[in-house]
């Protein structure tokens, strides 16, 4: 298998999903990356663990709607185009 831009796409989709399915009640406050976690005071600089929490909650709230229509494009070329 060559390493193509498609390739690239499907590979950065696969991470994408990885972590917009990380659900933060059910997983992450159980290995202690809650939201409620990372709390600095003012002028800190926040901690790599609360960079990370920010991080998750961002790519999930901004790829909610777009993420599955990148799916369904990926869906329709593998089945037209293998």
């Amino acid at each position: 298998m060559a390493f193509t831009l498609y390739s690239l796409l499907q590979a950065s989709l696969l991470i994408v999903n990885a972590v917009a399915v990380l659900h933060e009640e059910r997983f992450l406050r159980h290995v202690g990356w809650g939201s409620d976690q990372g709390i600095g005071g003012f002028g800190e600089e926040p901690g790599i663990k609360a960079q990370l929490t920010n991080l998750i909650r961002s790519v999930r709230t901004v790829m909610r709607g777009k993420r599955s229509i990148i799916i369904i494009i990926i869906i329709f070329f593998l089945y037209f185009f293998p």
